[in-house]
């Protein structure tokens, strides 16, 4: 098996200032991405596999943080201008990642997975969740992490609309457990084709030809403001000191420092 995990992150942000970067419980936030990496190596694959992780950033910060870990080989791509901007899909970059580590490490991968740096809370079995599903269904684009919504569209979701508010998608369902089943995804983890990565429009690469993996939810589903980072972390000593699946990547980076 040849596996491509990509590590993407800016150096700016509108929600949280400087996040990717920012320390987690005291540990830097892109290490809990890496441990997850660290641990599916050590315990899925075997040596005949390859496994290449590449960071792309713009951020020195980033980069000095990733390099202080040396149980895990890291290669940093040096994210260029174009891919910069805040309004760049992050499709784009990930064919960025894709199509540079092929060219320089001469290799074809079966699959690249992104893990999200501002989403720590994962399970490594997540990891290998999200893997083996992309392996087995080869006609599926994306295999991305989701969560059970815990609002639907259909009962008690609503918009504004000509002055007034209504449901979002008009019904007559009295109760959310008869209106269809909503998931969130939960920016966590993504297993990629590499065939669609090349071909599919960036845009709208998530509309259609996609599956997923269900995670436990952690109540937030990623850090997108100074509220999410704080709540976050109280999220996280709570199942770190309930649950060995969650705590042991927090162990694991925490062993780096």
């Amino acid at each position: 098996m040849k596996i491509l995990f990509t590590l993407c992150g800016r150096a700016g942000s509108k929600g949280v200032k400087g996040k990717n970067a920012r320390d987690f419980l005291d540990i830097p936030l892109v290490w809990y991405s890496m441990a997850g990496i660290s641990l599916y190596k050590e315990r899925y694959l075997s040596d005949s596999d390859i496994v290449d992780v590449v960071l792309n950033t713009d951020s020195e910060d980033l980069i000095r943080l990733v390099h202080q870990v040396k149980e895990l080989n890291v290669h940093v791509l040096h994210r260029p201008n174009e891919l910069a901007g805040d309004t760049v899909p992050k499709v784009a970059v990930i064919r960025d990642c894709l199509e540079r580590s092929e060219k320089e490490f001469g290799i074809d991968y079966d699959v690249v997975v992104d893990l999200d740096i501002t989403s720590p809370l994962r399970k490594v079995e997540d990891i290998k969740n999200a893997i083996d599903r992309k392996l087995s269904r080869p006609e599926v684009d994306v295999v991305y992490s989701v969560t059970h919504s815990r609002r639907n569209p259909y009962f008690n979701m609503v918009k504004e609309e000509n002055g007034f508010f209504c449901k979002a998608i008009p019904s007559s369902f009295t109760t959310r457990q008869d209106a269809p089943v909503f998931y969130d995804m939960n920016a966590s983890i993504y297993a990629y084709s590499t065939r669609a990565i090349k071909e599919k429009h960036q845009a709208t690469f998530f509309n259609s030809n996609c599956d997923a993996i269900v995670m436990f939810d952690t109540g937030i589903l990623d850090i997108d403001s100074e509220e999410d980072y704080e709540l976050m972390q109280v999220v996280a000593k709570y199942l770190f000191g309930k649950d060995p699946a969650f705590k042991e990547t927090f162990i694991k980076a925490k062993d780096w420092k």
